[in-house]
């Protein structure tokens, strides 16, 4: 069973709310508000508190040389600069060495990173690296492609648009036969 990390303090962000809602020219004690402190501080209980796991590696021991890419695992996260959600899909792949992963690790490890407050060159980054010192594969390709609602609601205001990065470590950042087959099975 996986259990969530506990990493927030919820009195804190239920009185940081109330001072919100006074600041934006509302009442807090308004009977359609007065439980919105305590429903701010839960969705941001469940949404930055990541599950634990223990990685599952196994030892390569039938010498598997070739990629494992998993396409378009979806995540949640919140832009570290103004609060607000982005979110998209991750596409990963790796070469084994001596270990490879359990698959469901793969994915368990894209919310590891993106239930923080985050900025998506870093979440691209964090992933791949983790695999790296998981596994010590022989590569690695992380692409992440999101929509930022920061981009979208705000500013700017182009809704709709995406935004892609990339980490290419081992031979997927020296090899361009290896990171061009990457990038073709992951399609992008």
């Amino acid at each position: 069973m996986q259990t969530k990390i506990q990493l927030i303090n919820t009195k804190q962000i239920e009185d940081g709310v109330r001072l919100i809602l006074a600041g934006i020219g509302d009442d807090p004690r308004r009977v359609g508000l007065l439980d919105t402190p305590r429903r701010v501080a839960q969705m941001y209980q469940d949404f930055l508190s990541p599950s634990s796991f223990e990685p599952t590696a196994f030892a390569n021991s039938e010498l598997y040389d070739q990629m494992v890419i998993i396409r378009e695992i979806p995540f949640f996260s919140i832009c570290e600069h103004h609060l607000l959600p982005f979110f998209g899909n991750v596409t990963l792949g790796y070469i084994p060495a001596k270990t490879y992963l359990g698959l469901s690790k793969l994915a368990r490890i894209v919310d590891r990173y993106a239930r923080s407050l985050q900025v998506q060159e870093r979440l691209t980054t964090e992933i791949a690296q983790w695999i790296e010192r998981t596994t010590f594969p022989l590569g690695v390709g992380v692409i992440v492609k999101a929509r930022h609602l920061c981009m979208e609601m705000r500013g700017v205001e182009k809704v709709g648009s995406e935004t892609i990065t990339s980490a290419m470590l081992g031979v997927f950042r020296d090899d361009a036969a290896a990171r061009a087959e990457f990038l073709s099975l992951a399609r992008c």
